[in-house]
């Protein structure tokens, strides 16, 4: 960590910036010649898939195909640094988990499978068959329902199918993974409105578009390749309407550094036409004013004859529940809509009027909607302002959920799912002969109250770092030493290693740009894109260690070591050869995966039917339904305990993706040297008490008798609404009780967390 600076960033997204940041971490992780070289590889249809965020891969790449977290992304995972066994003798688990995440992974790749050794408390190198046989002794003695199987969103469909096999195969659906803690709240929210789980929108799209609506989604760090068709759209005139409680730099002005005449003049692209501070959890209101407005201005015109607002025709063979919206809408109060949202009306009015006048609209969005206690009702009200107008199914328009990690959504598509309703158990059974499980599966919230009442006495996690990931950090790292067996899959050192079971093990993996040899030769994995489209992946770099091992091998190898032989399924075939396990996926999802082999490396992918697109709506109506919320509160059920509190919003910094962290710069929020910061209102600060750059606790305002606390943080004054505060993820998880999640999806809801702040007393001399 350097020495603490803040200082306002006037610069745009991208541009000097960007590529400064990219340089310094290529050096720092020693890789600044091949690490260059390697990136040209990125994205492409030839090379391998960012292992970062899930945005869209186009067919036509550009030169430098990848953004400044992508190539972090890269860089973070072809370090030359490396945490051997000599590392792990020389620190204690105890030591270790004293030490800052970014210290943790910065030791470099992971080199051999450990066992952790109570006697020493530290980690010792194990052979590969002899943690197997003691998994698989421990996995057997053990009720498969006390037992889960993380997957974070990096692995490929091929691990993806396996492990959601393995699982099924041991006997439960305990299969949660990182969208429960994301997206979840898409996928609850979208099957009823429109049938299908996932977004409708394509790359294409937004070529064809007349405007974007965008919704909690921090473009500029959480998916900065979307940059480049944002300015394309805003080129071509069309506007762009955000609505985010911080004014975030990659939304307001955008330097292209593949741009040379841009990096030279220093000049930039607006992005945003119009920006709208929205307050934490007001989305769910300022939806109803836009669609209160647009039905408004629609009766207006049909009493004036004039042409109507409403995509009537669309309306009349398409939609169900258009009268419930509307009686919702009207029984509004503009004064409750400003007090919840935060904007005036004649805001909001100007964005209905824009959007009003547009033929084909885009709305895009993040978890900003999803991680609310209403965040499946703030995502189906933005559908139902689509639909008014018809912006389902029209080229050019369509709802985009921004997905985090790089196949988060596609192992989704090919069974990570602890709903049995979502995976084709009887196919399933039929090709593997075997009976699957039925039971409803553990969800991450689920998993977590598991492990906290001690029933889940196992934990195989697929990649992540999901103690820290959760929320109610203290109490979970408590119970998590309860655990019988904790096993992690994994590329480097994180603190879910540390914070242990009883029986401990670190499998290390092959990372997705490495080349992965098998008897057959070196093989190529694939994944699913934020607009549902497949791609391939081939490795470009050598192996980090002689002792690591593939995801594929390694599932395989778990399997082998608890189930019984099937004379239906050869693991090691399987391993000898990906293409085997593709030919699986094909016969399990045909209509999805026709011809798998054959078109997995298509330039921009080959898509995955979505009869949304189509204007065919597999829901129980047989229509697109409107889908009335219950009232204008996102988080109604945190009552406050007086009128000091703040709503806290966690944030990513634009130096980390998820949980890892690859440095201590915030560059678009000015802040370098230090991640222990809260983001405040001036007036918040005055009404407190406060000054910038004063030391304060912040404790969550629930009255449920648990202390949740975070210490010692330093005030920034900043453009946020009054009543928000925000602070950086995962470090504020230990504030988000496990209960506070979305009541449908049940999904954390971590933008919108009741606090109270105090100035930190003073430290004894």
């Amino acid at each position: 960590m350097s020495d603490e600076k803040i200082e306002a960033y006037t610069g745009p997204a991208g541009g000097w910036g960007s590529a400064g940041s990219l340089v310094e971490i290529l050096t720092r992780e020693q890789i600044p010649a091949t690490g260059a070289a390697m990136l040209m590889k990125q994205n492409k249809p030839d090379g391998f898939m960012c292992v970062s965020c899930a945005w869209a891969k186009p067919a036509k790449p550009l030169a430098f195909e990848y953004c400044e977290n992508g190539a972090k992304a890269t860089a973070w995972e072809q370090t030359r640094r490396r945490a051997t066994p000599d590392f792990f003798a020389a620190h204690t688990v105890s030591e270790l988990l004293g030490w800052p995440d970014y210290d943790l992974e910065e030791q470099g790749r992971l080199t051999h499978p450990m066992r952790y050794d109570p006697a020493s408390d530290r980690y010792r190198p194990v052979a590969w068959e002899e943690a197997f046989a003691e998994i698989g002794a421990e996995l057997k003695a053990l009720d498969p329902r006390s037992v889960i199987f993380y997957a974070s969103g990096r692995a490929s469909l091929e691990t993806s199918y396996m492990y959601a096999l393995l699982a099924r195969m041991y006997g439960n659906n305990n299969l949660p993974d990182s969208s429960n803690m994301c997206h979840e709240s898409t996928s609850v929210a979208l099957p009823p409105a429109i049938g299908v789980p996932v977004g409708t929108t394509r790359l294409e799209d937004f070529e064809h578009t007349d405007l974007i609506l965008f919704f909690g989604q921090n473009v500029g760090s959480n998916a900065p390749r979307m940059l480049h068709p944002l300015q394309e759209a805003r080129r071509r005139g069309v506007q762009i309407i955000t609505f985010n409680p911080l004014r975030e730099r990659g939304l307001e002005r955008f330097t292209n550094p593949q741009a040379p005449l841009e990096m030279l003049t220093n000049s930039s692209t607006q992005i945003s036409t119009q920006y709208h501070q929205v307050k934490a959890g007001g989305d769910l209101a300022a939806l109803t004013g836009l669609c209160k407005a647009v039905l408004a201005a629609d009766r207006d015109a049909e009493r004036a004859r004039r042409p109507r607002i409403l995509d009537t025709a669309f309306i009349e063979a398409h939609t169900h529940g258009l009268e419930a919206l509307a009686r919702f809408c009207d029984g509004q109060d503009w004064a409750d809509i400003e007090r919840r949202s935060g904007l005036k009306r004649e805001a909001i009015e100007a964005a209905a009027s824009v959007y009003m006048r547009a033929r084909s609209v885009i709305g895009i969005y993040g978890m900003g909607l999803t991680q609310h206690r209403k965040g499946t009702e703030t995502v189906q009200m933005l559908v139902n302002l689509l639909l008014l107008r018809g912006n389902i199914g029209r080229p050019g328009a369509g709802i985009c959920p921004v997905r985090g990690h790089s196949n988060v959504q596609g192992q989704r598509t090919v069974g990570i799912a602890e709903k049995p309703e979502l995976v084709p158990l009887d196919r399933l059974a039929e090709q593997y002969g075997f009976e699957p499980p039925r039971e409803k599966g553990l969800n991450t919230v689920e998993a977590c109250e598991g492990i906290l009442k001690g029933s889940v006495r196992a934990f195989i996690g697929l990649g992540g770092n999901f103690v820290r990931a959760v929320p109610d950090t203290a109490p979970m790292e408590a119970a998590w030493r309860a655990l019988r067996l904790s096993v992690q899959v994994s590329t480097k050192l994180n603190r879910a290693h540390l914070v242990r079971g009883e029986i401990a093990y670190i499998l290390p993996c092959l990372g997705r740009i490495e080349v992965d040899r098998q008897a057959s030769g070196p093989q190529a994995v694939s994944m699913e894109d934020s607009c549902s489209a497949f791609h391939g992946s081939r490795g470009v770099s050598e192996p980090v260690s002689a002792h690591v091992r593939s995801e594929p091998w390694i599932v395989a190898g778990l399997a082998k070591a608890v189930l019984a032989p099937n004379p239906k399924l050869d693991w090691d075939s399987w391993v000898a050869d990906y293409a085997r396990i593709r030919d699986a996926i094909e016969a399990t999802y045909p209509d999805v995966f026709k011809d798998f082999n054959a078109r997995m490396f298509e330039p921009g992918g080959f898509y995955k039917p979505l009869a949304a697109r189509e204007r065919r709506w597999n829901t129980e109506t047989g229509r697109a339904n409107f889908i009335a919320p219950e009232g204008l509160e996102a988080d109604p059920d945190m009552p406050r305990s007086d009128e000091t509190g703040l709503d806290l919003i966690t944030l990513r910094s634009n130096d980390q993706f998820n949980t890892t962290v690859y440095g201590y710069s915030d560059r678009f929020r000015g802040v370098n040297g230090t991640r222990r910061i809260l983001f405040m209102n001036g007036h918040d600060l005055a009404r407190l008490g406060l000054a910038d750059g004063d030391t304060v606790d912040v404790e969550t305002d629930a009255r449920d008798g648990v202390e949740r606390a975070v210490r010692g943080l330093r005030v920034v004054a900043y453009d946020i609404p009054a009543g928000n505060c925000g602070g950086y993820y995962p470090e504020m998880n230990v504030l988000i009780p496990l209960w506070h999640h979305d009541e449908q999806a049940k999904t954390p809801a971590a933008k919108a967390i009741p606090v109270r702040v105090t100035r930190a007393a003073p430290n004894p001399v």
